[in-house]
């Protein structure tokens, strides 16, 4: 019985610790974007500031570390059978990005 209650604790500091993991992309300066005439690098720093604060805004921390435990503890128990669970941060962060006009490598 103490085991299983060192196992939850285990658990839930590993699920925890993993939600400070964060989504830093790779943003192309060089080029230009699309359908935009002018460069869209002058506004990087405030950028990269907005579309975090939209993505923490709109994700919720315990489904995001809960996607985080299920990807790299439990798929692997089931021998990588089950879907990856996909971030929604990660996917909210880089859409915002493009839709400002910047090249994302990553």
């Amino acid at each position: 019985m103490k085991q299983k209650k060192i196992l939850i604790y285990v658990g839930i500091f590993y699920a925890l610790l993993s939600g400070c993991t964060t989504y830093k992309p790779t943003i192309d300066t060089a080029g230009r974007s699309g359908s935009f005439n002018h460069s869209k690098s002058d506004h990087i720093t405030s950028d990269l500031i907005i579309c975090e604060q939209l993505a923490k805004q709109h994700t919720n921390f315990v489904v995001e570390s809960s996607k985080y435990v299920w990807n790299y503890y439990f798929r692997p128990a089931t021998l990588w059978l089950s879907p990856k669970a996909e971030y929604d941060y990660n996917k909210i962060y880089k859409n915002c990005l493009e839709g400002r006009g910047h090249s994302l490598l990553k």
